[in-house]
């Protein structure tokens, strides 16, 4: 059985969707010069996920915190760093081809190393906006 998400993907002309490729992550990350902050991320239409590229400079931080909503997925494209992972922010050593998940509701940070780190995220993509009754607010 498909879901109704699942149907309405794809181009809005009813063709069949393509399989293409979207970036070349590796080379994002080492192209000079090296800015810090998303350097890709998927922009398609009708897509059911999200994914980003992103560098830290060298020492450069994420802070703590939770994602109550979505597990991600991290995958180490260049550099190195440290995850920081549970409620005591336990380090973890990341290398460049780390698979990392990082399930709803986990405390996560994340620190670059001295030549920065490259990381690609994937997760399921958020629902828009949505007007709620001030009941419903919590």
């Amino acid at each position: 059985m498909t879901s109704p998400s699942a149907r309405d993907t794809g181009p809005a002309d009813g063709t069949e969707p393509e399989p293409r490729v979207l970036c070349d992550a590796r080379a994002l990350a080492g192209a000079p010069p090296v800015p810090a902050g998303v350097l890709w991320k998927l922009d398609e239409p009708g897509r059911q996920l999200d994914a980003n590229v992103v560098r830290l400079a060298p020492g450069g931080r994420v802070a703590p915190h939770r994602e109550p909503d979505l597990d991600v997925l991290l995958f180490v494209v260049a550099g190195s760093g440290v995850l920081g992972a549970g409620t005591g922010d336990e380090p973890r050593r990341l290398a460049e081809g780390a698979a990392v998940w990082l399930p709803h509701g986990s405390t996560r940070s994340l620190t670059a190393g001295e030549d920065g780190l490259a990381y690609l995220t994937v997760h399921r993509r958020r629902p828009g906006m949505q007007i709620r009754h001030r009941d419903d607010v919590s």
